[in-house]
């Protein structure tokens, strides 16, 4: 899991990264890391926002992200080079202050 392309100033933003081995899917161990990565990326970094993109048929992914907080915001076509081809990501969000 990764925190990465740190904005300071007004927008206070980052982007999360996360992948598991196909044989370690299923057990929680997403979700318990990026509740950790959250805690640290409100409380020691003092950002107040985190974006994560999955591909479309990323279900998994997706799911792990809605448990977590985050909110779906939209689709961006063409968003990242993946398996050599541009491919269209859905995009979340988490609000980590009020």
């Amino acid at each position: 899991m990764d925190l990465s392309n740190i904005v300071r100033g007004a927008f206070q933003s980052a982007m999360v990264g996360y992948w598991l081995d196909r044989g370690h899917t299923g057990r929680g161990l997403a979700s318990v890391a990026l509740s950790a990565l959250l805690d640290a990326a409100r409380d020691d970094y003092a950002l107040h926002r985190v974006q994560a993109a999955t591909l479309l048929a990323n279900h998994a992914s997706q799911s792990v992200l809605t448990r977590a907080g985050f909110e779906r915001i939209g689709v961006a076509p063409n968003y990242l080079k993946i398996a050599g081809r541009w491919q269209d990501h859905v995009l979340f969000q988490r609000i980590l202050h009020d």
